[in-house]
């Protein structure tokens, strides 16, 4: 199945359709049929469901950097997709047009508590905008450590 964004005012999808791949034989064949369809004054990029950070999943070829959502901006310039800003101090990186903490996220697991084939459990961390940190949460207790 191909996927398509429709664009409106200041290249903001407003919507993602699937088309099948029997009718979008190429992006633009796709388009047209989306205009027959919405109007001729629509505005429509095909978008990969397995593209995120400039990676495709599946080992194909990536489609503007990532799979669009309602609210995402289409960025003509970079040909890309890219998500509302997640806070404000957060930097678009560049090469796979997904927003980053200004630090990076630790990477710990839980002590004493094992999931699948006994296997540690990552902790969980949430970005704290006002501290500029991740907190670590307490999931057990359902609080911030």
């Amino acid at each position: 199945m191909a996927h398509f964004a429709k664009l409106g005012i200041g290249n903001i999808v407003e919507r993602v359709n699937v088309v099948s791949n029997l009718i979008a034989t190429s992006e633009q064949v796709g388009i047209e049929f989306l205009k027959n369809l919405h109007g001729q004054d629509t505005n429509w990029k095909q978008t990969s469901y397995n593209t995120y950070g400039g990676v495709h999943s599946l080992g194909g070829t990536p489609l503007r950097k990532n799979f669009a959502g309602i609210g995402y901006t289409y960025d003509e310039n970079r040909d890309a997709f890219i998500a509302p800003k997640t806070f404000n101090s957060w930097i678009l990186d560049e090469d796979t047009c997904v927003w980053k903490a200004p630090i990076e996220k630790p990477i710990t697991y839980s002590q004493n508590i094992l999931g699948i084939n006994n296997n540690p459990i990552k902790d969980i961390y949430n970005w704290n905008e006002e501290t500029q940190s991740w907190d670590l949460e307490d999931f057990i207790n359902n609080s911030t450590v």
